[in-house]
């Protein structure tokens, strides 16, 4: 752009003041060029990137995406674990504690899975030469 300017400036000693409009028009008629391609490049590489994250099933994380969210869930079964383990394992005595055991690493799983869909991705699929 510098040196379309200095160009423009030099057409204009050259030319004379009659030719003003014409040589600023044409200036910023390059200078808005360069501005949407500069926006154009940016608008298709953000695009790219969303379809990238989408094809690879990846999300950033959100504002929701908190530690307390990730992890204090976690944190609240295993506090809650321990009454359910006790009442299980009095009222039930093992076939009990095994089902809030599993109640427990159940929900947790699919909190986990919830909050980060990846962990799925690719499960079952081989590649060649495996």
């Amino acid at each position: 752009m510098r040196g379309d300017l200095h160009a423009t400036v030099r057409a204009r000693v050259e030319l004379g003041e009659e030719y003003d409009s014409a040589l600023v028009d044409s200036f910023l008629e390059r200078v808005g060029e360069r501005i949407d391609d500069t926006v154009d490049r940016r608008v298709r590489r953000q695009l790219a990137e969303q379809r990238l994250a989408e094809v690879r099933g990846t999300r950033r994380p959100g504002p929701a995406d908190s530690w307390a969210e990730r992890y204090g869930f976690a944190l609240i079964t295993l506090v809650l674990a321990i009454p359910l383990s006790a009442i299980a394992g009095a009222l039930a005595h093992l076939p009990g504690l095994l089902v809030v055991w599993a109640g427990l690493v159940g929900v947790n799983a699919v909190q986990a899975v919830r909050l980060s869909p990846e962990l799925l991705a690719g499960r079952g699929r081989r590649t060649p030469g495996e």
